[in-house]
């Protein structure tokens, strides 16, 4: 078997996890040979014979024929990309944010050019979600796909709800530990989890929806009040990305949602992310594993590897002319009593309560008119999950006194 020559874009957190999980799997035929930093004088624990500056040290070098981009900035990692594809050279990729905006781009690249481009990394960490979807599921109805896909809000949520600490202290213990970045705005405020979920939606249903596209809601403005709410009722927050499938069409969002204990997403704590994916044929099936750290994210990006030394490329769903639609979906608004939301955007409130220090509305809205509704300074939304369609939580009892 062919071993491939590894040119090496980054040498952070995956970067490393990459060539540990690599160097502890000698029967993968594949080695990296060049790496390119943006730092060459930051200690590192390699020769700093294998490292350089320059990107083209890597693209044109006619030995390496395997590239591997890790880096954080998107439009330099598309421009990389391009450019290995265009030499004929297969890529291995874990930006989600650059596949998700180009992703149309990417696959009529691969086409141009019969090169493969593979990016499992770049979704859900260890969670081989993307081969699963291209592969168990190509014969398969994907009707919805839903789940935890991002490990540092998890684990964020874990240690604010289980352990009560602050949202300061949980946030600090993430990046310690290498879950979330030095700037966690990707992540906190549900864009990391959105990338994802454009990435999921093109393998499950064969359309292309740029991210931008996609209601976004994250975590940050989660209150002690949500927290109180949610215990009291046996109930936990996730934050979750969902694709729903219609008859022509389908919705598509990443936001806060109430867990009730009958729900396998309920016991997903800390780094870990879970996808549910339900089809006509197989109903519903659970995939659960780490979603942040170097290892788990390493070994996605080895495993496209080692698919590429096996001449292995994704295979493209048929492609669908359903487009993404707003939908009605039935929600928790928390508000602060100086500054309550505007009820008229709801085409319907089952209970709504402003007290001293808090307020609350439940009901259900057009998420175009939330996202006008979520302008409004102090304003929080979680789903309920109570839509017909929903697993979780198939009816919430409240117990506050009606406003």
């Amino acid at each position: 078997m062919k071993k491939y020559k590894i040119g090496l874009f980054g040498f952070g957190c995956v970067g490393q996890g990459l060539h540990e999980a690599l160097s502890d799997n000698p029967q993968v035929a594949a080695e990296i040979v060049k790496i390119c930093v943006k730092n060459l004088d930051k200690e590192r624990p390699l020769s700093k014979d294998k490292f350089v500056f320059d990107p083209k040290s890597i693209l044109e070098d006619e030995d390496i024929d395997l590239i591997v981009e890790l880096i954080d900035d998107a439009k330099l990692a598309f421009e990389i990309v391009s450019d290995a594809l265009r030499q004929r050279k297969p890529v291995i990729s874990a930006n989600k944010k650059m596949v998700a905006e180009n992703l149309d781009k990417l696959i009529a690249l691969q086409q141009e050019y019969d090169t493969p481009i593979l990016y499992e990394g770049a979704v859900c960490g260890s969670i081989p979600i993307i081969k699963t979807l291209t592969d168990y599921y190509s014969l398969e109805n994907v009707l919805e796909i839903k789940g935890i896909f991002n490990g540092s809000t998890n684990y964020i949520l874990t240690k604010v709800i289980e352990e009560n600490k602050s949202y300061k202290e949980a946030l600090e213990a993430a990046q310690v530990n290498g879950f979330a970045e030095t700037d966690p705005t990707l992540d906190v405020e549900g864009y990391d989890a959105k990338y994802k979920l454009s990435i999921v939606i093109e393998h499950a249903f064969g359309v292309h929806v740029h991210p931008d596209n996609i209601f976004n809601q994250g975590i940050q403005d989660i209150t002690k009040s949500d927290i109180t709410f949610a215990k009291e009722r046996g109930l936990k927050i996730k934050l979750l990305a969902k694709a729903v499938k219609y008859n022509n069409y389908f919705s598509a969002y990443v936001a806060p949602h109430f867990v009730s204990k009958e729900s396998p997403l309920y016991h997903v704590e800390n780094e870990y992310n879970a996808v549910l994916v339900q089809g006509a044929f197989a109903d519903d099936q659970v995939l659960v594993g780490k979603g942040a750290g170097k290892l788990p994210t390493g070994l996605a990006v080895l495993s496209d590897v080692n698919a590429i030394a096996n001449n292995y490329r994704y295979s493209q769903r048929q492609v669908s002319s359903m487009a993404i639609q707003s939908t009605v979906e039935e929600v928790y608004v928390s508000f602060s009593p100086e500054q309550p939301v505007n009820f008229n955007l709801f085409t319907n409130v089952s209970e709504k309560y402003i007290g001293q220090n808090s307020g609350y509305v439940i009901g259900e809205i057009n998420t175009d008119s939330l996202q006008e509704l979520l302008t409004n300074a102090d304003t929080n939304v979680i789903f309920t999950s109570g839509a017909k369609e929903e697993i979780e939580i198939h009816r919430l009892t409240y117990s506050y006194e009606i406003g």
